[in-house]
């Protein structure tokens, strides 16, 4: 048996009801009551919390991941600024001129390669964890 309700909707919560009823081919009681058994259920809360924590939890992965990566560039790019700094000899002044000349030349080159390493989609990240395993000792575990 049936009990028999009477109450207002706001307009625009009224049209949203009627428009998805119509969409769904369904009595809009039949919405109403689906929906107020959802709001009311015990483990409603408990369902929608599951999912909030899967979620967390794939956007927490996500962000390790993305600070791994970040790590490996700034590790790659110290190692590279130090090796730089400490094998380039500094140049005498009548040398500098062209060596601005041909460090212009080396950057547009640069810019160019990475260009097209990007458009490739190849990572540096990927390839440090390929040449990683490939060192590795044959012991089963990799770095």
């Amino acid at each position: 048996m049936r009990t028999r309700h009477t109450f207002r909707l706001p307009p625009d919560l009224a049209r949203k009801l009627a428009d998805y009823a119509a969409r769904k081919r369904v009595p809009q009681a039949l919405i109403v009551e689906a929906a107020l058994a959802s709001h009311l259920s015990p483990d409603g809360a408990d369902r929608l919390e599951a999912a909030l924590a899967r979620r967390l939890d794939r956007m927490s992965r996500h962000l390790e991941r993305i600070e791994r990566h970040v790590d490996i560039s700034n590790e790659a790019l110290a190692v590279f600024v130090r090796f730089w700094l400490t094998s380039t000899p500094a140049l005498p002044d009548a040398a500098l001129a062209a060596a601005q000349t041909k460090g212009r030349e080396r950057y547009e080159g640069f810019v160019e390669a990475l260009g097209r390493r990007l458009a490739r989609g190849r990572k540096l990240s990927d390839e440090i964890c390929q040449d990683v395993g490939e060192t590795a000792p044959s012991s089963g575990k990799q770095a």
